[in-house]
């Protein structure tokens, strides 16, 4: 006699996409480009990155400094990742962080740091 399958379960999405927000060291602005994405930016707040990741961001830290699809400036200027500024939104869906991404970048400009999100 053959066993009845149970149905299946609706499977949980599980978001894991994050967005992240590096240091950078100020010789960044050593980079005309740089500096002309940021006119109106607070000299006393540091020069960052945001990106997001389906990654942890802590992997995905290294994986800049390593090289690995890596950003210019984060890679020759990351210092250390800046979970204050990002980890109550962590983590979410892709959509959202995509999102999440441009509008972080955008707040903080605002506030005064000296941003470069790509």
């Amino acid at each position: 006699m053959k066993r009845k399958k149970k149905p299946a379960k609706p499977r949980r999405t599980r978001h894991h996409h994050n967005v992240y927000v590096i240091e950078l060291d100020g010789r960044v602005l050593n980079h005309a480009r740089f500096r002309a994405a940021n006119p109106n930016r607070d000299i006393t707040k540091p020069c960052v990155y945001v990106g997001c990741t389906g990654l942890t961001p802590e992997r995905r830290f290294a994986r800049h400094k390593a090289g690995i699809q890596a950003n210019a400036y984060v890679k020759d200027y990351g210092l250390r990742l800046l979970p204050r500024l990002y980890a109550y939104a962590n983590p979410m869906p892709y959509d959202a962080a995509r999102d999440m991404e441009v509008e972080l970048a955008i707040a903080l400009q605002a506030e005064g740091y000296a941003v470069w999100q790509a």
